[in-house]
């Protein structure tokens, strides 16, 4: 057998196992894009341009469709192409031989609908996990650098993809410490207090935070050994770095920790305690990892982090999410850009979306890797 045989038949057999995979897309007046449709008949999805052109919108629509919502947390409105009222994203997946349509449409009037094969969700939350993603974009790496906000969206982001009950917590917790909140601010601006009221909506807080505690803290427990070997994977090298969940139930617990800080709470008017304040630790050389890190290595965590989710989703799911890369190849080493396709293109057997604004560099790694793929170029 010739080696180009051998290499075709290993990409034939990855395109069988592919249990997974978005096989067309259609935006209307979403973005900077009117009216366009793209097919997607290879796993792996090389979408080339300028800066500007619409790239990123691409993955963001397909996001969409995973997600309900915007990866880049704007309201929907924003997302109207310029001039027109509403927008419509349609997808078809595949999904173990099935194909399924998926439905995003913004009417006029403001009002958003979720629709799968034509039947309309009450709750887009039942849509969350139905169909898997990871996405990384350039900005992600606020991550590594920004305030622990961004490490627990991705905590929440993996998790919510994962567990029905995690995401029902999650939004109970917010609105709670939302309705807690302003009930610290009333009893300021009235000068009394309620606590029998206040200790209701503690019970009902720690119920919430409680399970998505327990279940960061267990899912991390499983993740961060796996985010160490990736990056020691795509840094081609062995580097002292640590990862550690920081929490303040991990020291008492959660009921404990409220009746503790209850007057500071009455003071500063806000809840001071509770998971809002989770974060990760990043380290290299046990100092601080945004402190001292390059920028090469700050994007090897990061790619790390967010590869050790798609693995946990693949492992949870039976079958690999889509994995949506956007403009990574920036500031970025050839031997870290080289590992970094090789797992995605190679080792990782799911669909995959790689934005790019030189075709002829991407066409060059790909040529490398001896792996089919498509080349959608945007003007």
């Amino acid at each position: 057998m010739s080696l180009l045989s051998g290499q075709l038949n290993q990409y034939l057999n990855l395109s069988c196992r592919i249990l997974f995979r978005l096989n067309s897309i259609s935006l209307l007046q979403f973005k900077n894009y009117p009216k366009s449709s793209f097919g997607f008949q290879e796993r792996v999805i090389g979408i080339c341009g300028k800066n500007g052109v619409g790239k990123t919108n691409l993955l963001d629509a397909i996001y969409y469709l995973c997600f309900t919502k915007s990866y880049f947390s704007r309201p929907d409105g924003q997302n109207v192409h310029h001039g027109a009222q509403g927008f419509r994203i349609e997808g078809r997946f595949e999904s173990h031989g099935k194909e399924e349509q998926v439905v995003c449409i913004l009417r006029e009037t403001g009002k958003k609908e979720f629709m799968l094969d034509g039947a309309l969700y009450e709750k887009f939350s039942a849509h969350i996990g139905k169909f898997p993603a990871v996405i990384i974009t350039p900005d992600d790496v606020q991550m590594i650098t920004d305030g622990s906000e961004e490490r627990r969206r991705f905590m929440d982001a993996l998790l919510c993809q994962l567990d029905s009950a995690y995401l029902q917590s999650l939004m109970q917790y917010n609105k709670l410490m939302q309705q807690r909140n302003s009930l610290l601010k009333s009893f300021a601006e009235k000068r009394s207090h309620d606590f029998n009221l206040l200790d209701i909506y503690d019970a009902q807080l720690v119920n919430a935070g409680n399970y998505v505690f327990g279940k960061r803290k267990k899912f991390l427990e499983e993740l961060l050994p796996a985010v160490k070997g990736f990056y020691i994977q795509i840094a081609g090298m062995e580097e002292p770095v640590g990862i550690q969940y920081e929490s303040q139930l991990l020291g008492q617990p959660f009921d404990q920790l409220l009746k503790q800080c209850r007057e500071k709470d009455l003071l500063l008017q806000r809840s001071t305690v509770g998971i809002h304040k989770d974060d990760l630790d990043f380290r290299l050389y046990e100092q601080p990892f945004k402190a001292i890190a390059s920028q090469g290595q700050r994007k090897s965590l990061l790619f790390a982090l967010k590869l050790a989710e798609f693995e946990t989703l693949k492992k949870e799911k039976g079958f690999p999410p889509l994995l949506l890369l956007d403009d990574v190849f920036e500031k970025l080493d050839e031997n870290r850009m080289h590992n970094l396709l090789e797992w995605a293109c190679i080792q990782n057997e799911g669909q995959i979306f790689i934005t790019d604004t030189h075709s002829e560099r991407i066409v060059e790694h790909f040529s490398k890797l001896s792996v089919q793929s498509q080349i959608i170029s945007i003007q």
